[in-house]
């Protein structure tokens, strides 16, 4: 868990192959992170999102400087779109959002002074401002998209399963996804939350899984929820793509934590927890 043992693409999941080749998403040059994504359903009138859809025909992403940093994300307030058992799903990117939230939280989760060189009090109170302005203008907007550079953070495994595990070749380089119903998603995570409250983790440890937990509960029932590798996948070669089995370890894992069996439950999280080493420290480096 923590410390715990562009264009309009569609994806049609049926019938859904491990061999499968979709359109490319994205560009060697894209940033190196990857995204946990909410679709939600769409109605007849909500069509005039589908006129925005997100790039992702695999244009390089060209860096901005902007009043709060850098971004190398398009500023355009369009949405990821998905034709999953035959309903159509989107997930809003609200790229100005959730760079506000991110930037302040950044800053919230360093507590000494040198935070203050990269994003200055002043900064940040311009940030919260505008937030509050987005919200107070339009009460129902929240981030559908949970970033993540260098590595994944293997608590968001907690919410998929390996069979929800789709790889494939895009443009000469392996992308992998993970793809199930939030109702399905979300109650993986309740159950992994009430095991490491069974058998005493660390209360800090709880709370990152139950970050999730929240953030998954604030969406429809009927959404579904997207695990993206993105640039990520590229700091691994396609044979340890192909044998990665992060969702079934730390599944492993938990069950083990469930029964008692706490070697078992270390076991399978050492592999899982070995396997992302170097993105994790990848990612504290930077």
């Amino acid at each position: 868990m923590g410390a715990m043992p562009g264009s309009g693409h569609r994806r049609v999941a049926e019938p859904r192959t491990r061999s499968q080749v979709t359109e490319p998403r994205y560009h060697r040059s894209m940033p190196i992170a990857a995204y946990l994504r909410v679709y939600v359903p769409v109605s007849g009138s909500d069509g005039p999102v589908l006129e925005h859809v997100a790039d992702r025909s695999g244009r390089a992403s060209v860096l901005r400087q902007g009043e709060f940093g850098l971004s190398a994300e398009s500023a355009r307030d369009d949405a990821f779109v998905i034709d999953e058992g035959g309903r159509r799903f989107v997930c809003p990117r609200h790229p100005r959002l959730r760079m506000l939230e991110g930037l302040l939280a950044f800053r919230g989760a360093f507590g000494d002074s040198s935070i203050a060189a990269l994003v200055p009090e002043s900064v940040a109170d311009r940030a919260a401002e505008e937030l509050d302005r987005i919200h107070d203008r339009f009460p129902g907007a929240k981030s559908h998209i949970l970033t993540s550079p260098f590595a994944i953070p293997l608590r968001w495994f907690a919410v998929f399963e390996q069979s929800d595990r789709l790889v494939t070749e895009e443009h000469g380089r392996m992308a992998v996804r993970y793809l199930t119903e939030l109702t399905t998603g979300l109650q993986r995570a309740r159950r992994a939350v009430q095991v490491l409250e069974d058998v005493g983790f660390d209360e800090a440890i709880i709370e990152q899984v139950g970050d999730v937990v929240r953030w998954l509960e604030d969406f429809p029932r009927d959404a579904l929820v997207e695990l993206d590798y993105g640039g990520v996948a590229d700091l691994f070669d396609e044979t340890d793509l192909v044998l990665d089995e992060s969702a079934a370890d730390i599944g492993a894992s938990l069950d083990a934590l469930a029964r008692g069996d706490f070697d078992a439950a270390g076991e399978h999280y050492a592999v899982a927890a070995s396997r992302w080493a170097p993105a994790h420290a990848l990612a504290y480096a930077n």
